[in-house]
């Protein structure tokens, strides 16, 4: 049997470190981040009722429209903040609590925020 990979644990335990003190409710849901090594997604989620109210990724074929005219991946995050941000005003929600599930705070996970940020999302 293999060893996981020693990066994979340390990012789950920094998670959990992490969701222990962070919750998203009705007036402030939580914004998820989870990055793979081609994608990015974006959730907000409301913890009380266990529902997701909006999300957004480099899949959706919206999105996929305006990243073929960007290059890189950090900018493909910040496209997909931006959106995430737009879905979130059609829905009422303008404060949310970040959480970058277990990630650094750099790169793609730092431009989702800052997308977010740009189009009217606080936190």
């Amino acid at each position: 049997m293999g060893k996981t990979n020693p990066k994979y644990t340390a990012r789950l335990k920094r998670k959990q470190r992490i969701r222990k003190n962070l919750t998203g409710t009705t007036d402030r849901p939580r914004l998820c981040v989870f990055r793979s090594a081609k994608h990015i997604y974006a959730q907000i989620i409301d913890d009380t009722s266990g529902k997701t109210m909006a999300a957004a990724s480099t899949l959706e074929k919206e999105i996929a429209a305006r990243l073929s005219e960007v290059k890189g991946k950090v900018e493909k995050a910040k496209i997909v903040g931006k959106a995430i941000a737009e879905r979130a005003k059609d829905k009422g929600i303008m404060r949310v609590v970040f959480d970058r599930n277990g990630y650094l705070y750099h790169g793609r996970v730092k431009a989702v925020s800052d997308g977010a940020r740009e189009n009217g999302l606080e936190f």
